[in-house]
């Protein structure tokens, strides 16, 4: 499935709209990892177990806004955008949201 954060895909014409597609995921952080982590903060580090959640958390939204598309019909996403969130201490989500459409590649 071709996926863009642009309005239109080049190469491609767009022959339909399907509609809004969205996928969310919300992970917690793990109480072990938190303690490693805010020492590696103390002096500046990467928070490399952040940074590995997170990046999960993202695909999973991904994957889950695909699989949307796909129920719908489309064979594209046009406008994505990634937002996230705080649920609650210690709780974030991550949000994907697009626009299904269907393409053709131009002659």
């Amino acid at each position: 499935m071709l996926i863009t954060t642009t309005d239109h895909i080049p190469g491609f014409r767009i022959i339909s709209t399907v509609g809004l597609v969205r996928g969310s995921a919300i992970r917690t952080r793990h109480v072990f990892a938190d303690i490693s982590e805010w020492f590696r903060n103390l002096v500046g580090a990467e928070l490399h177990h952040y940074t590995k959640m997170m990046g999960e958390t993202r695909e999973q939204a991904l994957d889950r806004m695909r699989d949307h598309a796909r129920q719908l019909g489309a064979n594209a996403i046009i406008g994505l955008t990634l937002n996230t969130s705080n649920i609650a201490g210690g709780a974030a989500e991550m949000l994907a949201i697009g626009t299904a459409v269907k393409v053709e590649a131009e002659s």
